[in-house]
């Protein structure tokens, strides 16, 4: 058994006495003596007194796993979306319509989102590092498939395989946050991957100057498969395994009495070490293992079922309604329609300029990346006024402007378009959407995840699921329903109007979020989630 020296030597193990309320969402965050704080409140999920706990690792390998797992996000979102200019090219190129070839972005999207009820078991079942890694292959092998197809039923083909072989890129992060980061942390680094996946529109941009450079549209699958690759390798060097099963070394926290609540300390300059004795932490050769803890107890067709009944969760539900409305809105209906507009009367830009829509997003997306820890520091406001009891709406109201400039963005994009204004308001409108579209991706996400007992895994394979179809959904026609009833009618009436409403759903939450999970907590269908919750989650 290690002595406490050599404990002492692996460094200061971060504790917390913080626990749940009664309510799913409603976390006492009183700090007692010796706890680690932030924001001058303690630490939750309670870390455990073991080196090994992904909770306890250094700042840098998290870093290093989230900066990986996000670009995957933005690399595989790339992959999907960015060859949006080539469709008016491969409809020439196969002999079909632009409507046909539309589906050779359509289809791999709904892939993309079906793929998860077969990964996330799987990732459950057999562990997170395996299972990534086999998905980023999968994916490279899908990508240079496509790079050397000849035909529109070879080329849907694999599309199709690097659609689903990447899906895990959607859950797979934000299950690493629930992992390896704590409550006050969740929405800053949310944040950061909601970042890369909205800027996988940007691919669409370098798409379009491939052609510009006299290259073909191959050159775009080669140029994502050596990405692909690199991630590959850097995934196998840095992501270690994350399922954690915290129970075992979790100590009993209680609620902290007046005297407690001095001589508690900041993480960052906390010092006091541990007193009982801890195992020694994994080497780096044990940390490259690819085996993963195989869970024996994870029911993997009963997972895939299960995750169904979150269609049932409000907050899951509107997490759905979100991406899925805005992706369909930002990543395919915009991505569609741009290169036929502006490449026709009055703009009659060249097909190669097509690919420029993506300033818009680098200009709505930048200018709300400021804004990424603004529902974690309003949170930390709210919580210490409400005497360290944090409520799960408390980092909502960052939303507020959010909730009118999105909608307002897809209006003014629809009647440029109809009314054939200045090709800026394209921009302006696409920049407006995005940066309300930024704030709704990343803090409903943080929301659902704080507000609800559940098995994080299941969650997150509804709202896939979700989101693709309603992507799918709105994409796949957008084209003949453009042509039938005009720009005005469906992106600034119907579409625009879809997405106010989403939006507006804020307010619901922001007044009545908590009677609502007081509600949810006595359900059966709270019952029936609380119990498929694994420690190796959240708590």
């Amino acid at each position: 058994m290690p002595s406490r020296a050599a404990a002492q030597n692996r460094g200061h193990l971060l504790h917390s006495h913080a626990h749940e309320e009664g309510i799913p969402g409603t976390v006492n965050l009183q700090a007692t003596e010796g706890d680690d704080v932030a924001y001058g409140q303690a630490l939750f999920p309670v870390p455990a007194e073991d080196p090994n706990d992904p909770l306890q690792w250094s700042n840098f390998k998290k870093t290093m796993i989230l900066i990986i797992c996000s670009f995957y996000s933005f690399l595989a979102n790339g992959a999907l979306i960015g060859p949006s200019p080539y469709i008016d090219i491969w409809a020439e190129e196969f002999g079909i319509t632009s409507t046909k070839a539309s589906e050779l972005v359509s289809y791999p999207n709904l892939a993309f989102g079906f793929g998860s009820l077969i990964f996330v078991p799987l990732y459950l079942k057999f562990g997170r590092r395996p299972v990534m890694l086999f998905s980023l292959l999968t994916f490279a092998v899908g990508l240079i498939a496509a790079s050397r197809c000849t035909t529109y039923g070879g080329l849907l083909a694999a599309r199709v395989i690097h659609g689903f072989g990447s899906c895990v890129c959607e859950a797979l992060p934000v299950q690493l946050v629930n992992d390896i980061f704590f409550l006050h942390e969740r929405g800053k680094r949310i944040g950061y991957y909601t970042v890369c996946l909205c800027l996988g529109t940007f691919a669409a941009l370098p798409a379009g100057y491939m052609l510009s450079g006299g290259y073909g549209w191959r050159l775009f699958f080669y140029v994502y498969f050596a990405f692909a690759m690199l991630l590959l390798i850097m995934a196998f060097i840095f992501v270690e395994e994350t399922s954690y099963d915290r129970k075992a070394f979790a100590a009993p926290s209680s609620p902290p009495n007046d005297s407690e609540k001095e001589g508690v300390h900041e993480v960052e300059s906390g010092s006091q070490q541990a007193d009982r004795l801890v195992p020694p932490r994994k080497s780096f050769l044990q940390t490259l293992s690819l085996y993963g803890k195989i869970d024996s107890d994870v029911p993997f067709f009963t997972t895939i079922l299960r995750s169904f009944t979150y269609f049932l969760v409000p907050q899951s539900l509107w997490v759905i309604t979100t991406f899925g409305i805005n992706i369909g809105l930002s990543a395919l209906a915009f991505s569609y329609t741009f290169p036929i507009l502006i490449s026709s009367p009055p703009y009659n830009w060249p097909v190669t300029n097509s690919g420029l829509f993506s300033i818009a997003a680098i200009i709505g997306y930048g200018l709300a990346i400021p804004f990424t820890s603004s529902s974690d520091r309003l949170a930390a406001y709210f919580t210490k006024r409400n005497g360290g009891i944090r409520e799960a709406e408390m980092r909502l109201g960052v939303m507020l402007p959010a909730m009118l400039i999105g909608p307002a963005g897809v209006v003014l994009y629809g009647m440029t378009a109809e009314k054939g204004l200045h090709w800026i308001c394209f921009f302006v409108g696409g920049a407006m959407n995005y940066w309300g579209a930024y704030f709704f991706f990343s803090f409903t996400l943080a929301y659902a995840v704080d507000a609800y007992h559940a098995n994080t895994s299941e969650m997150l394979i509804a709202m896939n699921l979700g989101k693709q179809a309603i992507s799918f959904g709105f994409g796949l026609k957008v084209l003949t329903w453009v042509l039938e009833s005009g720009y005005g009618e469906v992106m600034s009436g119907i579409f625009g109007g879809v997405l106010l409403a989403n939006n507006l759903v804020l307010i619901i939450f922001m007044i009545w979020g908590k009677r609502i999970r007081s509600f949810m907590s006595r359900t059966w269908l709270a019952r029936l989630h609380f119990r498929s919750i694994r420690e190796v989650t959240t708590h």
